[in-house]
């Protein structure tokens, strides 16, 4: 090994000495600028040819290169540099750029683990070929350095990430809130190493304490409470990890309220880092250490993974274990400043919509009408029935026929009485030759005999002929057949007043209404409506109610009354018997949003009467 490549115990790498930090930092240390910033020492006084040093990092398998540190401190890449940078970024080699003046630019990739993970660059005032292989190697020395940083910082970050798993279980072991932020307060003491851990949320304008480690009690305590919230409104005022003392790396922060800390506790350390959820802070968590020395950065990296993770999980724990009362009223104020604050215009316009509709229902109004089922029956219905026994021989119409007053309609067998007819005209005839006879003979006694025979025979004859008069059955008047149907059942015996039609007037029509029983109140005589047909739904015919029938009826799961109603205009429609349809009845002017919720609010009345004691 040469010179340049020793590295001894004492902060000496062959001629070049570091002091003892810089010198921990290049062999042990976790924190990358640290540790880049001592390696960038070494280098540029490892070979003085070295005009300019330039290094660029991943922080992760997607992340992008990103500058890690720049020798001299604060200077500006020369172009060539960032040319042989850029060219082993994107070709995965060395790259050398010539810069002029004798000024050459050299870039080197980094890879760990087969993946690009960094360049280092830098520009050589000699372009000498010996010189320019010692300060590749040197170069390729520096390299060696920087991929055992990487892999130190990625099993550092694993550990952190598996501390991190651990914590979130712990809080998701807990159902209730105080149970899991006390138990997480307490893991993240013994992770940390810390004396004591608090975590607060915010509520209202403050952060409220709601947790320390390893201490089921704490409200009497309330000096140091009170101290702790201070510090945790530090760090959530600005947003930031704010610790106390400060490293001398670390960005400028107001510190005052950590210092107080640190000072009534006698700590070595405090540390707060809020808490977030989204955008929106939540609260913080407040670390404090009795040894000497600031938090390293390790450690209050570990903490704002920590709290990056247990933040949200345990916000949820704490709303989840709240009363509903100040669950609701907490969405109601979410749902308040939504509509009062800026953005969120689907909600406003869809409150806006709401409220419009509602204002729109109330105060608009129209007409209440009772809608009803309706079937077209004749005003007159009448029923043919047989006058007398006998068997059928004709039926020339049926169900859906129109038919003429006197038409012949059906005919029975009339044989039987055509010669029983027959009988009772011989009989007479025999009975006016005797009749004569008697005259002749002067028997007055049996010409009265015979003349009451013959007055009998007369009788009986007039009697046959009606009945064979009847055996024709005709049409009562002009109509339509609404039932009955015999041409099936020629020959078929029928009995005295058997129905066999049922005859309407085409020319004179009523309406039933099918009315429910929970609309029934609102009907009355007189009241007018409209009735529109299934067979012709352009056709619009007006009517009016004429009757109530008071007794209810149950078909198809359902009471209804039946209303007969009258029909006020003549229809454009030829209308016939059996026609259905739908009717609404005028009842009177009602607010729009009461005609709509009518139903409801019967069905609510009636639940609340039954289940009320």
């Amino acid at each position: 090994m040469n010179k340049s490549e020793s590295f001894g115990a004492d902060g000496i790498v062959g001629d070049v000495f570091l002091d003892a930090e810089s010198f921990a930092h290049l062999k042990h240390g976790d924190d990358v600028s640290d540790s880049v910033a001592a390696l960038l020492q070494v280098l540029s006084r490892l070979n003085p040819e070295f005009e300019q040093i330039v290094l660029v990092l991943s922080d992760g398998p997607t992340a992008k290169l990103q500058p890690a540190g720049v020798w001299p401190k604060g200077a500006t890449p020369v172009r060539a540099v960032l040319a042989a940078v850029q060219g082993a970024a994107k070709g995965n080699r060395l790259v050398m750029e010539n810069a002029g003046d004798g000024l050459t630019g050299i870039a080197i990739p980094i890879s760990v683990d087969g993946r690009l993970s960094g360049i280092a660059g830098v520009l050589l005032r000699d372009t000498d070929d010996s010189k320019l292989r010692n300060a590749i190697d040197q170069i390729q020395w520096a390299s060696g350095w920087i991929e055992a940083l990487l892999r130190r910082k990625k099993l550092t970050d694993s550990e952190s990430l598996s501390n991190v798993i651990e914590l979130l279980a712990t809080s998701l072991h807990h159902s209730r809130f105080q149970e899991a932020t006390t138990a997480v307060a307490s893991e993240l003491a013994t992770v940390l190493g810390c004396e004591r851990v608090a975590v607060g949320f915010v509520k209202g304008h403050r952060c409220k304490v709601r947790a320390l480690s390893n201490s089921a009690t704490f409200h009497k305590r309330a000096g140091l409470i009170n101290l702790i919230q201070m510090a945790m409104e530090e760090a959530i005022d600005q947003q930031t990890t704010v610790a106390y003392p400060e490293r001398e790396t670390a960005n400028a922060r107001v510190v005052r309220a950590q210092q107080a800390l640190a000072r009534d506790q006698d700590s070595a350390a405090v540390a707060s880092i809020p808490l977030a959820e989204g955008k929106r802070v939540i609260g913080a968590i407040t670390l404090e250490k009795a040894t000497d020395g600031p938090f390293e950065p390790g450690i209050l990296q570990k903490a704002e993974y920590a709290a990056a993770l247990l933040g949200p999980v345990l916000d949820v724990k704490r709303r989840e274990d709240r009363w509903l009362i100040t669950k609701a009223w907490d969405s109601f104020k979410g749902v308040l400043g939504n509509l009062i604050g800026p953005r969120h215009w689907g909600l406003k316009l869809g409150t806006a919509a709401v409220i419009l509709f509602a204002l729109f229902c109330y105060y608009a109004t129209g007409d209440y009408r009772v809608t009803a089922q309706t079937v077209i029956e004749g005003k007159i219905q009448r029923s043919v029935t047989v006058p007398l026994a006998g068997f059928l021989t004709e039926a020339p119409v049926r169900a859906g026929d129109i038919i003429e007053e006197g038409q012949i309609i059906a005919r029975l067998d009339d044989r039987d009485l055509r010669l029983e007819r027959l009988k009772w005209a011989s009989q007479r005839s025999q009975q006016e030759r005797e009749y004569s006879q008697a005259i002749a003979s002067r028997q007055r006694t049996e010409a009265r005999i015979l003349e009451a025979q013959i007055a009998q025979a007369d009788a009986q004859i007039e009697l046959l002929d009606s009945q064979l008069e009847r055996m024709t059955i005709r049409a009562p008047f002009s109509g339509i057949i609404v039932s009955g149907d015999l041409s099936q059942a020629l020959g078929a015996p029928l009995e005295r007043g058997d129905v066999i039609f049922e005859v309407a007037p085409l020319s004179d029509f009523r309406v039933m209404l099918r009315v429910d029983e929970r609309d029934i109140a609102d009907i009355e005589p007189g009241q007018e409506g409209n009735l529109v047909l299934s067979a012709f739904p352009d056709a619009d015919v007006t009517l009016e109610v004429v009757r109530i029938t008071p007794i209810s009826t149950a078909a198809e799961g359902e009471n209804f009354f039946v209303v007969e109603a009258e029909l006020l205009s003549a229809p454009d429609v030829e209308l016939r018997p059996g026609m259905e349809g739908v009717a609404k009845v005028n009842i009177r002017e009602e607010r729009l949003i009461t005609i709509w919720t009518k139903r409801t609010w019967l069905w609510l009345r009636m639940t609340a009467w039954k289940w009320w004691p």
